[in-house]
């Protein structure tokens, strides 16, 4: 539910966005990572953990999760910070630090996947995945474009992001919860790479579905 429903809308979908739609597209994709992907994980992604763990929730400890989350931190400051100008070396130096965390990331979910671990959870991946990088996303875009004649750039930018893999985040806080973490690790670890085909064939889909 975690790593089948949550898509990777940073490390992969803000370098793919720009990839597919200009670096134009980042400030739609950003909204999308931030305020709704992390916002459900911290959230919605916790009680759904727990639920499923021998952990024990409650709803103070989903506010102090939400209130403690770095990545919310960090835009609320930089939301206040916006009108401040940043020295030239400061910014050089967060872009540096910003550009080694997609490959630290992608080297910590590589170090993790076993390909034993496919025996036995090959329906269940396909069927995560199947439903992760083809149905959800299509399932939203008939809702949005058929359903409720949403159309442009945005739209297209939402319904890409959505048919994103498996998100690293959901697949942390599965772990965290003692979850088949095994299964974890090739929902993340196959999802990504096959994404960079399903992707591609999701552009050209979007452009011919959605008008504007």
């Amino acid at each position: 539910m975690l790593t089948g429903s949550l898509a990777n809308t940073s490390f992969v979908g803000l370098p793919m966005i720009e990839a597919y739609y200009g670096p134009q597209g980042r400030g739609v994709g950003i909204l999308i990572d931030q305020f709704g992907t992390y916002a459900v994980l911290s959230s919605l992604g916790i009680v759904v953990a727990a639920a499923y763990s021998s952990h024990r929730v409650t709803w103070a400890m989903v506010c102090k999760k939400v209130l403690l989350f770095r990545p919310f931190q960090a835009l609320l400051i930089a939301l206040v910070l916006m009108p401040q100008e940043y020295p030239g070396w400061l910014e050089s130096t967060l872009r540096f630090l910003g550009s080694l965390l997609a490959p630290l990331a992608f080297v910590s979910v590589g170090m993790q996947l076993r390909l034993s671990s496919l025996r036995g959870r090959i329906a269940v991946l396909s069927l995560g995945l199947g439903f992760k990088l083809l149905l959800a996303p299509a399932l939203l875009m008939l809702l949005l474009v058929h359903g409720l004649g949403s159309e442009g750039e945005v739209t297209r930018i939402t319904l890409f992001e959505a048919a994103m893999p498996p998100m690293i985040g959901a697949a942390i806080v599965a772990g965290e919860h003692d979850l088949d973490r095994e299964l974890v690790a090739l929902m993340v670890g196959v999802g990504i790479p096959l994404s960079f085909v399903t992707l591609h064939l999701w552009s050209y889909v979007l452009n011919a579905a959605v008008q504007g």
